[in-house]
């Protein structure tokens, strides 16, 4: 197996981390949030993120390890230092309210406790920025699956002939939320690099569905045409796109976006003749996108019918030379077989040893920045941290940690070696 090895800082490895000096307290859960606060981890900033004692709700979060660890929690906490705190008591929220004096920055999805939240904060701290995911604008709570009902996306989804909603199992508008807050907390701490001044921010979940759904035309067309959009099966609304099944029973997907795609499937599958027939006869010029999509059934069968008769190889063989946009379906399994190279070839991947889960290929960060990217870092173990980080950011002798875990606020013992427990 390839091995590539995470090494030291050069300046490559700075050329990667733009973020560095940063330093944010993360006080979330679940998806959106953490994803924000590892994005810019993986840019260099100093990501702390803040857990009740013995870890927060997601930390056995499906899928797991043998072991038990959370490969969900894993994947979306890879570089980030990891404190445990009793936030239930008075000494436990000053002590993060301490950490976010210092810090300047903190990601939270949480308006429980007063003292952290951002007016508390800018009394402490002028120029702090607060950055906020709720469930909708008034903060009531929403998940991704609730807001996907509440948007109309499920109606869409599935074949033509299901009646029933059908929820997409990525997680779409949490990613793009978590996005959303990362770039959020940039322009306003570019706002506070040009002005002094700090700033709350806030994202709602509902508002990140929404703002897609009126991007992508969908609210305009069931406002303005009066008409809600049927669900499609795996056809590519607006244009020719849609899977087709091979000889030997496996299945690509297909997607002709221009009239020079149109030609080379045509011509890859000897179909050129067939359908410039066709369209003499419907009087439709495939050229036009539109027409191929309002007459995607009958040429869907044309082509069907070619690919039924060929194997999976011979079909990629006869797409290879074209520029039409196609691919196989594969499995996770499949994209992590030992013969499969997307992985072990990949830029954007390394071989990680994560801590209660053991080594396996995960990914750094997408972002290429002048010819090099972020590799990826394991995600810390339940307060592995701690006791560094009050020594070190808030300057905590050892009485002051001695009695902090004598009380509670902190749990008993050190700071984790990285093994054991996640």
């Amino acid at each position: 197996m390839n091995r590539r090895v995470v090494c030291p800082a050069d300046t490559a490895t700075l050329r990667s981390q733009p973020l560095r000096g940063m330093r944010i307290i993360e006080l979330s859960s679940y998806v959106a949030s953490p994803l924000s606060g590892m994005t810019l981890a993986q840019l260099g900033a100093d990501v702390i993120r803040v857990e009740p004692i013995g870890g927060g709700p997601d930390r056995t979060r499906w899928p797991l390890a043998e072991s038990g660890t959370s490969l969900y929690w894993a994947g979306l906490n890879k570089g980030k230092r990891a404190i445990e705190v009793d936030l239930s008591t008075a000494d436990g929220r000053r002590l993060v309210s301490d950490l976010i004096a210092g810090a300047g920055t903190v990601i939270s999805n949480s308006e429980r406790y007063p003292e952290l939240a951002f007016e508390a904060l800018r009394a402490r701290r002028p120029d702090v920025i607060h950055v906020l995911l709720t469930g909708r604008r008034d903060g009531s709570t929403a998940v991704d699956y609730t807001v996907q009902a509440a948007t109309g996306f499920p109606l869409l989804t599935g074949p033509e002939n299901t009646t029933g909603p059908v929820n997409s199992p990525v997680p779409a508008w949490d990613l793009a939320a978590g996005l959303y807050l990362a770039i959020g907390l940039l322009a306003a701490e570019r706002h506070r690099l040009l002005t002094g001044e700090g700033q709350s921010l806030r994202v709602a979940l509902e508002d990140v569905a929404l703002a897609a759904a009126g991007n992508l035309g969908y609210l305009a067309e069931a406002q303005l045409n009066g008409t809600s959009r049927e669900r499609d099966g795996n056809h590519v609304y607006g244009t020719f796109g849609r899977d087709f099944a091979t000889a030997d029973g496996e299945r690509l997907m297909i997607v002709a976006l221009t009239a020079r795609h149109a030609e080379d499937l045509f011509a890859a599958t000897g179909l050129t003749g067939v359908v410039s027939a066709l369209s003499a006869a419907l009087g439709a010029d495939f050229d036009e996108e539109a027409e191929r999509y309002r007459h995607r059934k009958v040429l869907g069968e044309l082509l069907a019918g070619w690919f039924e008769t060929h194997t999976l190889a011979e079909a990629e063989e006869a797409l290879r030379a074209t520029r039409v946009l196609w691919s196989p379906y594969r499995s996770f399994t499949d994209l992590v077989a030992d013969d499969a190279r997307l992985l072990r070839e990949s830029p954007l991947m390394a071989e990680l040893r994560q801590p209660g889960a053991g080594e396996h290929w995960a990914p750094g960060s997408p972002l290429v920045l002048d010819g090099e990217q972020s590799p990826p870092a394991a995600a810390p173990l339940v307060g592995q941290h701690t006791e560094e980080v009050l020594r070190d950011e808030l300057g905590l002798s050892a009485p002051d940690l001695a009695k902090l875990r004598e009380n509670g606020v902190i749990p008993p013992g050190g700071d984790r070696d990285g093994e054991g427990s996640p």
